[in-house]
């Protein structure tokens, strides 16, 4: 029983983690697929997840138990930093499938925070949000990395590190296709294959790659982006996990991609296009690269400068 009317609803975008050449490390914002999280204001001061619902798949193995439910732990970690006396009832429907390579733990922890930042007293800026939802996300992925919440907090291309989270400028002209395939690849799988160490000339070539994909951002530059997004490191090891990846990714090319990769730890697939046009285009092609190896999916097309969580309702 709710001790409070006090309510928040907020809403979090997909994302796309690593931008393929940043891994935990860059990510950007999709519209398409969102968590929504309903917060009220209770008076008890403790936090708990009340319910979880909407049509995502996966929703059965997600717990309630807010030491293991990432919009709960998010919350908690907010509730206990600002020593509230009062407390956060949660409610979560879950648009993102789970182990999608989507963001979707992400998504449902920067909803649950931006609906529970709005019934403080004093309200907090984005940038102070950030530490909580990395601890949210790291329930999930088993790791403190922001490539997933930072552009959910603040939307479109971000860099995030372990302290910060940077917008970069991005021309609005880049339109991206994400491909998401009926697989399930959990993050923690998809972290083991990374264990083994890497070569130095390995990780110089990744750094060449990634200060060429920046400078292409910052200066709207096609070419100059399409020479850095590249993952020489994450992706050789991954890809063997996806069915039907090396097809999705050859079919995004042949249609004018500047770069295509894994979407966060995968299964789904990006590929980044300098219209609207060319992704629209490129998006059925990439579906039947999926459908080859015997997977129906789904395309969202998006610009890469996707939007930020935002509060939609309150009461």
């Amino acid at each position: 029983m709710k001790a409070c009317d006090d309510f928040a609803r907020a809403f979090a975008p997909a994302g796309v983690g690593n931008i393929g050449v940043g891994f935990d490390l860059l990510g950007h914002s999709i519209a398409g697929p969102r968590d929504i999280v309903r917060v009220w204001r209770i008076d008890v001061p403790r936090v708990r997840v009340a319910a979880i619902g909407g049509d995502a798949p996966g929703l059965d193995v997600i717990p309630l138990d807010i030491e293991r439910n990432t919009a709960g732990r998010a919350v908690a970690s907010l509730h206990a930093a600002l020593g509230l006396a009062f407390g956060f009832e949660l409610e979560l429907e879950k648009g993102i499938p789970v182990g999608a390579g989507l963001g979707g733990s992400a998504a449902s922890c920067v909803a649950a925070l931006v609906a529970a930042n709005a019934l403080l007293d004093a309200p907090l800026p984005r940038e102070a949000l950030y530490p909580f939802a990395i601890d949210g996300e790291a329930v999930s992925s088993r790791s403190r990395q922001g490539d997933n919440v930072a552009p959910m907090l603040l939307g479109g291309v971000v860099m995030a590190t372990a302290q910060r989270m940077i917008r970069l400028d991005s021309p609005d002209w880049l339109h991206c296709v994400v491909v998401h395939p009926d697989q399930v690849l959990e993050t923690r799988r998809a972290r083991e294959v990374l264990a083994d160490p890497y070569a130095l000339p390995q990780v110089v070539q990744q750094s060449a790659c990634l200060a060429l994909f920046l400078t292409g951002l910052q200066r709207g530059d096609a070419g100059l982006i399409h020479e850095g997004l590249q993952d020489l490191l994450v992706e050789p090891r991954r890809a063997p996990l996806i069915p039907g990846f090396a097809a999705v990714k050859a079919a995004a090319l042949d249609h004018g991609a500047l770069g295509a990769s894994i979407s966060g730890a995968g299964p789904s697939v990006f590929a980044w296009f300098e219209s609207k046009a060319q992704a629209e285009a490129a998006a059925p092609a990439m579906r039947a690269g999926f459908a080859a190896a015997g997977f129906d999916s789904r395309a969202y097309v998006s610009p890469v400068a996707g939007p930020r969580a935002e509060v939609i309702e309150t009461g």
